[in-house]
């Protein structure tokens, strides 16, 4: 429930001298700030923080903790399981305009960013330095929010997730003090990983402010292609044998034909309504022909129509554009509804079973809800397009995103692979993790924020 309000005169006037008219109190601004895209409803912080710096947010974080005020940092509002929503009130601090790149360190593969720069601005950066960064999400989010919430992406069954790409960080405790971890060095043995700690953790243990990246060469060649199948079925089971053989594919993507025939339509393209795999490649021009014959292959075994090709740079970007915004497709199959995206991980020889069983309850249930997936790495996700003043169909949703993470937690997967906890996913972490390990996760945002000021409500159940 949320609390009465806690941002008072005294703290107002203190952060009105920090920040002048950096500080905003319009309602459709503290609105758009209390509302990520999904289905959770928008709370409204009571006020808006732009800030410019980490010495910055650290003033306001100090001021804050002085007056109890509980604290929601915002990057770009993309999340989607209820992160940004202000459930407690008090101040939002918008990392939008620290948006500077640092460094770049070309012969050491790596940059520090701030935290506001997007993943688009980061690689428009490095286009002629022969680097890029691979995580991608889909949404052009903030690389602070993307740590935030350990974002993964089409890329992640080649180059891993935000864990895996974050060397150091530099964040801002509840108490206003400034913690830098980690570093340049790609492996350290010194003292306990508090990157991976604040990796995840959904600005609920600290604020994170500046990045230290991981980087890649771009691949010498790219080339993705299109294959569809006769049922969903042959599609997974065609992913499950790529993976097992090794195979370095660099993006395995499903779409099943429900969310086909809503790219086709918003996209414009004559895609087959059916289920599709997206697949790219990357490496040399030798290992790419290679991988895609071995592919090939296997696709073609499991009765996979033959590939359509896009090895042009505008090809591919129309391509991946499609699928980046399936988002948007599957909700414009329904006017006036809104989307429930939600997520789940399975082992990938668990992946026919729960996508397989997943779909079978949404057309049993009478749903329209596309699947997507980034199946390289057992990870997929149903879009819900709901009526959300329908009582009933809210309810046969709800059930059927029970049902499902229940079943990936019964494959020893996890309730979430990527969208994070939030509000919408913290009452399984129990059935994950179990009491006792999420005991410890109590003890260690209890012992970091002592007051619950950091975005309050979110991921660690309640008592």
């Amino acid at each position: 429930m949320r609390n009465k309000t806690r941002l008072n005169n005294v703290l107002k006037d203190s952060l009105l001298e920090l920040l002048g008219k950096r500080l905003n109190f319009s309602a459709a601004i503290c609105d758009r700030h209390g509302q990520g895209e999904s289905h959770h409803p928008g709370m409204a912080p009571e006020a808006v923080a732009f800030a410019r710096s980490t010495e910055e947010v650290s003033a306001i974080m100090r001021l804050c903790d002085e007056h109890n005020c509980p604290v929601v940092p915002f990057g770009t509002g993309t999340s989607l399981e209820g992160h940004v929503a202000a459930v407690a009130g008090g101040l939002c601090i918008d990392l939008s305009e620290m948006a500077d790149i640092l460094e770049v360190n070309d012969e050491d593969l790596d940059c520090k960013v701030q935290a506001g720069v997007t993943r688009k601005q980061v690689n428009q950066h490095l286009r002629d330095t022969g680097l890029f960064f691979p995580i991608d999400p889909g949404a052009d989010a903030s690389l602070g929010g993307m740590a935030a919430t350990r974002a993964s992406g089409t890329n992640a069954v080649r180059y891993g997730t935000m864990r895996d790409n974050v060397l150091g960080l530099t964040a801002v405790m509840a108490d206003g003090k400034i913690v830098k971890t980690g570093g340049r060095a790609r492996k350290s043995s010194a003292g306990y990983d508090l990157t991976r700690m604040l990796v995840g953790s959904e600005g609920t243990l600290g604020i994170i402010t500046e990045l230290q990246l991981k980087l890649y060469g771009i691949p010498e060649a790219i080339s993705s292609a299109v294959c569809s199948f006769e049922s969903l079925e042959a599609a997974v089971n065609a992913v499950m044998l790529i993976v097992q053989s090794g195979i370095p594919v660099a993006r395995i993507e499903l779409l099943d034909d429900v969310q086909m025939d809503a790219v086709n339509r918003y996209s414009k393209l004559n895609y087959a309504v059916a289920p599709t795999l997206f697949f790219e490649f990357h490496g040399t021009e030798a290992s790419v022909a290679e991988m895609a014959e071995r592919v090939g292959e296997i696709v073609h075994d499991y009765g996979g129509g033959d590939f359509q090709w896009a090895s042009r740079q505008e090809d591919r970007n129309k391509l991946w554009q499609a699928r980046h915004d399936a988002y948007y497709a599957g909700i414009s199959l329904r006017t006036g509804c809104q989307g429930w995206p939600t997520d789940v991980c399975v082992p990938v020889s668990q992946l026919a079973a729960c996508i397989l069983e997943t779909r079978r309850l949404i057309d049993e249930a009478n749903l329209i809800a596309p699947i997507v997936g980034h199946v390289g790495d057992g990870n997929f996700h149903v879009l819900f397009i709901v009526d959300t003043e329908n009582e009933d169909e809210m309810e046969r949703a709800a059930k059927v995103n029970t049902a499902m993470v229940e079943m990936a937690i019964g494959f020893e997967g996890t309730c979430t692979g990527e969208h994070g906890v939030g509000l919408g996913k913290k009452k399984y972490l129990v059935r994950e993790h179990g009491e006792n390990a999420v005991g410890v996760m109590r003890a260690i945002k209890q012992a970091l924020d002592p007051k619950g000021l950091l975005n309050p409500g979110k991921i660690v159940p309640e008592l």
